[in-house]
């Protein structure tokens, strides 16, 4: 309750293909995928291991705290929504894992923000928000992302067949009208027969990592509880700084932001669910509460 405000809702829907040869010429991915990939071959990575490709399509919304007041609100964040693609390389060497991702998109009107929250507080019941005609101006955005991962124990047979623990450390960084930043965090997991993988933290970009496993796909159930932490250097932030180009609502920005969670992770088969809550330090002065928001993950390997 009273929650809903600052990053008050996204999704996103993501596409992974299996281990790859190259990404312009396998026929696992579809033709259109090759075809993109031959005019971003530049991201792709060199030789590794294990190397596959992303692809998500997502929304997210933010809002200021008082959903009433139709004015614009000075000493709180602008209205903004985002709209936007992603593709993704992955590219593995047993523990170590370096992911590109170039985002484009959407910010303002276009990204249907306002349409999307509306018709969900209409389904809940709940007031609407007055003031989205003081959103950001229409704005084709972009951002390339870089993050490497390591994981430790390196070996993933360890902890397959029973009780085990594992660490996952990133760093990286982002370029774009999006959000600039550079990064760095960890996470610690602890559970029964743990993945092959990187880690569950999907409102890092990187951070719901679906890199090809070693070892295929585990047997039975598993589940692991994981608690995961980011700290960032913000140099622009579109959804607090306004827009690029053109006059907008802007509010002062923090340099530096952490942010620290925790979550529980239940795989079967194919199948995987992630449940998280997550709090972060205030994003911008004036701030009047410490930003706290959950994420729900529903994976299913085809």
């Amino acid at each position: 309750a009273g929650q809903d405000q600052g990053y008050t809702n996204g999704f996103g829907m993501t596409l992974v293909s299996p281990n790859l040869v190259d990404f312009t010429d396998d026929p696992c991915l579809p033709r259109l995928a090759r075809a993109v990939n031959r005019y971003l071959e530049r991201l792709h990575p060199g030789e590794f291991e294990q190397q596959n490709m992303v692809f998500s399509f997502g929304q997210a919304i933010y809002t200021p705290t008082d959903k009433t007041r139709r004015d614009l609100i000075k000493d709180d964040r602008p209205y903004a929504a985002i709209l936007a693609v992603n593709f993704g390389y992955n590219a593995r060497n047993q523990d170590r894992l370096r992911t590109t991702q170039l985002l484009l998109g959407m910010v303002g009107p276009s990204a249907q923000g306002k349409q999307v929250q509306d018709a969900v507080h209409d389904a809940l019941g709940d007031e609407k928000f007055l003031g989205w005609d003081n959103q950001l101006h229409d704005e084709p955005v972009f951002r390339l992302l870089h993050e490497r991962m390591r994981r430790w124990p390196g070996d993933a047979t360890v902890n397959a067949d029973g009780w085990g623990w594992d660490a996952i450390s990133h760093w990286g960084g982002a370029l774009g009208t999006l959000e600039t930043h550079a990064n760095a965090g960890a996470e610690v997991r602890f559970g029964w027969k743990l993945p092959d993988d990187f880690g569950s933290s999907p409102l890092r970009p990187a951070g719901e990592n679906t890199a090809p496993p070693r070892y295929g796909l585990g047997r039975g159930w598993s589940a692991h509880l994981f608690l995961t932490s980011d700290a960032r250097w913000v140099v622009r932030d579109i959804t607090l700084d306004g827009n690029t180009f053109r006059d907008s609502h802007s509010v002062k920005k923090r340099p530096f932001v952490g942010e620290a969670g925790f979550g529980l992770a239940v795989m079967r088969g194919k199948w995987k669910f992630a449940l998280a809550r997550y709090w972060s330090t205030r994003e911008f002065d004036l701030q009047k509460q410490t930003p706290v928001f959950g994420s729900f993950t529903i994976s299913r390997r085809l």
